[in-house]
């Protein structure tokens, strides 16, 4: 195993997964709150860092899909004014085609990571995600693994610290303060990603469970969660074209995306990348 990695080791059991919430998205598939056992496993304190990932790809060559393809999605906010116009996604205009943005030049051409060695590597695809972890002797962890692991002994809580986005008025995690998508105000220390150890961690000691980075997981998403209960072990769907991402990021908003609560869950196609994708592994 490349020690590169803080890991937890947790002992497993039964918790409550998912959520009622009554804003969340119903094409998620939050609910229904179903009991879910999990057996004794390992996880990172942290998102994979920028330096970690360097270290990864000094000593195997690798090249990540957004290389390969040539470009990845940036936030629009996040570029030049006089940035030339570019591909955006439809219905969420915000994202831009940008050529040459990849994990270490995040904005595109004259963007860099000097400056972000411990913020949490960006623009990685799922195939990414699983050779860096084949690599550093861990896998992705499971969606169950991942909620069992971000809840940090809480039951059904929202947040991995509790019900209240702040406690007494200090911001616990890195998400959009502002209007989205017009001005982010950085009222919690940043605009865009931070360290991955910022804030302070949850009940098991794991940081930036909510907000930052979408971190991946190993499951086809799916809405079905099966007729086992307690469902033991769930390893998601057979198969798909989707996998599951949770967490967040520095983007969510409760006007727009109310993801960064713990029993969230959204999904994206494995080859994708963007500007506020991560990793977090499992062992």
């Amino acid at each position: 195993m490349k020690q590169i990695l803080q890991f937890i080791e947790l002992e497993g059991g039964s918790f409550r997964m998912g959520s009622e919430n009554p804003r969340s998205y119903q094409a998620d598939g939050e609910g229904p709150v179903r009991e879910v056992s999990v057996d004794a496993f390992s996880i990172s304190a942290t998102a994979v860092t920028n330096e970690e990932f360097s270290v990864f790809v000094n000593e195997t060559g690798y090249v990540t899909t957004a290389e390969k393809e040539g470009w990845s999605f940036v936030f629009s906010g996040h570029l030049p004014t006089d940035f030339p116009e570019t591909r955006g996604v439809v219905g969420a205009e915000w994202w831009r085609q940008v050529h040459n943005a990849d994990w270490k030049k995040p904005e595109g051409p004259n963007s860099h990571i000097d400056d972000r060695q411990d913020h949490p590597v960006v623009h990685v695809s799922w195939f990414d995600a699983v050779a860096f972890a084949e690599w550093a002797g861990g896998r992705l962890p499971t969606e169950a693994e991942w909620e069992f692991a971000a809840r940090g002994g809480l039951d059904q809580s929202e947040l991995p610290w509790g019900n209240s986005l702040m406690i007494e008025g200090e911001h616990q995690c890195n998400i959009w303060t502002g209007t989205f998508p017009t001005e982010d105000t950085a009222e919690d220390g940043y605009a865009g990603t931070c360290p991955v150890d910022a804030f302070k961690p949850n009940g098991f000691g794991l940081f930036n469970c909510s907000g930052n980075v979408w971190e991946w997981c190993n499951d086809w998403f799916s809405t079905q969660f099966g007729e086992e209960h307690p469902l033991k072990n769930p390893k998601g769907a057979q198969f798909g074209t989707h996998r599951v991402i949770k967490g967040g990021s520095f983007l969510c908003h409760d006007s727009y995306c109310h993801r960064y609560r713990v029993g969230a869950r959204s999904s994206t196609t494995p080859d994708s990348s963007t500007g506020h994708q991560g990793i977090r592994l499992a062992r």
